[in-house]
């Protein structure tokens, strides 16, 4: 894929405020969809590969499945699916569909604990229906991929010593 490509889908995603983590979200996204929407158990093994080779397993494999339960608990309260685009189309990936930047957004909003702006993107991607088990799926990712140290932020590592006189 060339950097033009690559330039407008990454544009828009920077514009809503996404960082790195968010825009390699993307792809995977959307094989996870096209795995939800068509049954292809390859596109979820396409997912978990681009999750594993962008972030590392440590990572890249619990990401890719907390998405998962968020595309899942997503199908299950849309019926109609989701506007997105072929994740094996280099054509179709310079561009992003408004449905994949508002699933991005709700995720990107999670995750910094914006509630107002993450209920916005909610009632999007879900045509008006605030459903519960996306909620708590994307708040579950959210809680387990915090943007930055937040107060969601889980600390890993020996705790810190210091001398009280």
């Amino acid at each position: 894929m060339s950097d033009a490509v690559k330039y407008r889908c990454i544009e828009v995603l920077e514009i809503i405020g996404c960082d790195a983590f968010e825009v390699g979200l993307l792809p995977v996204l959307r094989h996870l969809c096209v795995g939800a929407q068509v049954t292809d158990p390859k596109s979820w093994s396409r997912a978990f590969d681009i999750a594993v080779e962008r972030q590392g397993e440590a990572i890249g494999l619990p990401a890719a499945h907390g998405l998962n339960k968020v595309v899942l608990a997503l199908f299950a309260c849309r019926e109609e699916g989701l506007d997105l685009k072929d994740p094996l189309c280099p054509d179709a990936k310079r561009d992003i569909t408004d449905d994949e930047v508002q699933l991005l957004s709700m995720i990107h909003h999670m995750r910094r604990d914006n509630t107002a702006a993450a209920r916005s993107a909610v009632a999007f991607v879900t045509r008006g229906r605030m459903d519960p088990e996306l909620i708590r799926n994307g708040l579950a990712f959210a809680n387990r991929f915090p943007a930055g140290l937040g107060r969601h932020a889980r600390v890993v590592g020996r705790p810190k010593l210091s001398v009280v006189a």
